[in-house]
């Protein structure tokens, strides 16, 4: 496994997104099966693991907590707080945003616990709460940093300002925003401010929530849970747009001797020693087709031709809905 830096941590060059493996796309694997992929990660080599507070309302901390406590010392562990599950009226579990400091810390110290560890080490801003200041956010973050809670900080879904703001506050060692071939937005404004500050930079959804695998071909089938099912980018009459770019897509990866989804993901590790991946999925052969990315080597000819293919031009729709949108602060085309 070929390596980089993240703040003061040398971690796998692509990461497990863990998500996957409780929450997000309809039901999810069995325990059982979350263990297999997760005891596979750490024998491919993987050092690096992605959960949060939010996902499967905390399931996916516990499940990555009791799988990889053996191997604590061996891993860069990270979570995020400010976005959770918090008991309706009655008694329902609703996704919350909420940045105060209180509820902050509130979420760190729940992850602590589900993770059965002492000190996360990236800690993330799920959501930038709009109605609290970012500087008040972070510098609760920054307290526990000081207890020994948590060792780096990092943010999600966020513009390159919010970055500079807090970043003034308590360095920021991550950003981690959505970065495929299909949605570009980091490419506006984020990636140069990340090169700058020193920051990693942790795209999520590195292969277009499947579609760069070319594995979504029918989105009638996608189970009622699934997220996509609200993404433009899924609705029939886009699809069908999108869907006319795998055919050259896959010729681009025949050309380089690898699959779609491994394509995907060297495309993004060729965007600067900064970028690290951390593609999900829920079966141990798709996660070393993942892995076996870094070792790709892509000339600039491919790049050239992979850029001009599929970019914010010429996919159809737009990746979150104008819901989504408004709760994210990330710079748009």
């Amino acid at each position: 496994m070929h390596h980089r830096q993240l703040g003061p941590f040398t971690v796998s060059a692509i990461g497990f997104g863990c998500m996957n493996l409780s929450h997000a796309y309809g039901v999810p694997p069995s325990a059982e099966q979350g263990e297999r992929v997760l005891r596979a990660a750490i024998e491919q080599g993987v050092t690096l693991f992605d959960t949060a507070a939010l996902y499967g309302f905390g399931r996916n901390e516990e499940l990555v907590g009791r799988v990889l406590k053996p191997h604590r010392q061996d891993i860069t562990l990270c979570s995020k707080g400010g976005l959770a599950g918090v008991p309706d009226a009655s008694g329902i579990l609703k996704r919350v945003i909420d940045g105060r400091p209180d509820t902050i810390r509130r979420n760190c110290e729940d992850s602590l616990r589900r993770l059965q560890t002492e000190v996360i080490d990236l800690y993330y801003l799920h959501r930038w709460d709009k109605a609290v200041p970012i500087e008040d956010s972070v510098g609760a973050m920054s307290r526990l940093v000081e207890e020994g809670k948590v060792r780096i900080l990092g943010l999600s879904e966020v513009s390159a300002a919010t970055l500079r703001k807090a970043h003034a506050v308590h360095p920021i060692a991550a950003v981690q925003n959505e970065y495929s071939l299909w949605t570009r937005n980091p490419e506006i404004a984020m990636l140069a401010a990340c090169r700058e500050l020193g920051v990693a930079f942790v795209p999520f959804s590195p292969v277009a929530r499947g579609f760069l695998c070319d594995a979504v071909h029918d989105v009638g089938s996608f189970e009622a849970k699934d997220i996509r099912r609200a993404m433009p980018r899924f609705e029939p009459e886009n699809h069908a747009r999108n869907l006319q770019l795998l055919p050259p897509y896959k010729a681009l990866a025949r050309e380089a001797g690898c699959t779609p989804a491994q394509l995907a993901l060297a495309w993004l590790l060729h965007r600067g020693d900064n970028v690290i991946p951390i593609p999900g999925t829920t079966r141990v052969e798709h996660l070393r087709e993942d892995l076996a990315a870094a070792d790709l080597r892509l000339d600039a000819n491919l790049v050239g031709r992979l850029d001009a293919l599929i970019n914010q031009h010429t996919v159809a729709g737009n990746r979150y809905s104008e819901q989504s949108n408004r709760e994210v602060d990330t710079e748009t085309f």
